[in-house]
């Protein structure tokens, strides 16, 4: 988890439930959803809303696509980011350029799986974290998660260019959904040869409530998230112990 999308992503996915249906989901609705694991991609769990919601007629997914994009680039937004106006706008980082440093100088090969557009993954990777071409996986690469496949296929990536030491090379994962704990699941049952390892960290928009964190996180260990952290950046003090 490297941004804070509660303001962005979360923002246009209710703001595209309400421009059908008049109702705005909160934060509750869309973690709720999200907790089933199969809701990872913001424009299928807008038409999932709404069909919760019994709206009728449901709009064709490229149509929400249409308004979605509009709400999270802008109307008029198109490939340079310098026309962006939309809630991408809006995204706190979690996370600086050190933070990579930091892992590499521990012998640490890391990369990105991620359910973003790959135009809206490397505006964030790229030019504001000023990271030089990083491995990534972002949507349309690979099925969307929980299908481990974007995370198997990065995994090997990073193996080999670790050179492939060991007999059980260690692959962690980590993320904010049940989604993210769910793909690594799956990526330990399709390759057990490998050593798996789920990270959770709870999202920065639960920071207000500490009931609610801990019961999200309960979601995210109950998902079968082998360690839950406090942020994204506290792993830097937990690589011993992992």
């Amino acid at each position: 988890m490297i941004r804070d999308v509660s303001r962005s992503y979360r923002r246009a996915l209710a703001a595209t439930v309400h421009h059908y249906s008049g109702w705005r989901p909160d934060n509750t609705h869309i973690d709720a959803l999200k907790s089933e694991g199969c809701w990872n991609n913001d424009w299928d769990a807008s038409l999932e809303l709404l069909r919760r919601r019994a709206h009728q007629p449901l709009p064709e997914r490229e149509e929400v696509i249409r308004i979605f994009s509009g709400f999270y680039f802008g109307p008029e937004a198109g490939e340079d980011p310098g026309s962006w106006t939309g809630c991408i706008r809006d995204e706190p980082l979690l996370v600086a350029a050190p933070f990579f440093a930091a892992l590499s100088g521990a012998g640490i090969q890391w990369g990105f799986v991620s359910g973003a557009e790959p135009a809206s993954a490397r505006f964030v990777l790229e030019s504001r974290l000023g990271l030089a071409d990083p491995p990534l996986i972002a949507m349309g690469d690979a099925p969307d998660k929980p299908d481990p496949t974007g995370l198997i296929r990065l995994s090997r990536t990073l193996i080999d260019r670790d050179g492939g030491a060991g007999t059980a090379p260690r692959v962690a994962y980590l993320g904010d959904t049940v989604a993210d704990v769910l793909t690594v699941q799956a990526a330990r049952r399709e390759h057990p040869a490998i050593d798996w390892l789920s990270l959770a960290v709870p999202p920065p928009h639960l920071n207000g409530s500490e009931s609610e964190r801990a019961a999200y996180a309960e979601r995210l260990r109950g998902a079968g998230a082998d360690r839950i952290l406090t942020s994204t950046t506290s792993l830097l003090a937990e690589l011993d112990a992992l």
